[in-house]
């Protein structure tokens, strides 16, 4: 990843209990991490010879945003335009669930449309990402 031309948000809705921002995020972040891995540094250690895990090598900033908001900006992901993005959502329906399992025999049945998107997460190009964010407040 090019940290020049690249670029990697969050946008949550600020409108949602703090524990279920913090889980949106913790959530959006492990699964960048399995679809990006080449982003998280190597691991350090410390003036005692500590070791600390490595962590993502650039911000990501976490932007407010609410559902209409985030419904419009998932709907223009999918257009062929933003289709080489990496993109991460967060919904309702993900959060209702107990297990994976439950997850993806729910996720069968359920039509875009009745999604509603508490995260998503956009990783790519920085001029797109900032066609679609460039607007929004941190939260």
């Amino acid at each position: 990843m090019n940290l020049q031309k690249e670029k990697c948000v969050m946008i949550i809705d600020g409108n949602l209990p703090l524990g279920i921002i913090a889980n949106t995020a913790a959530i959006m972040g492990i699964t960048l991490g399995k679809k990006l891995p080449e982003v998280v540094g190597a691991d350090v250690r410390d003036r005692t010879g500590k070791e600390h895990l490595g962590i993502i090598e650039f911000p990501v900033p976490i932007l407010r945003g609410n559902g209409d908001r985030l419904k419009e900006i998932r709907e223009k992901l999918y257009e062929p335009d933003f289709k080489d993005l990496t993109v991460v959502d967060f919904s309702d329906l993900a959060q209702s669930c107990k297990t994976y399992q439950e997850f993806t025999e729910k996720m069968k049945g359920a039509s875009e449309e009745n999604l509603s998107y508490f995260g998503i997460a956009v990783c790519g190009a920085k001029k797109k990402i900032n066609k679609l964010t460039g607007s929004m407040a941190l939260l």
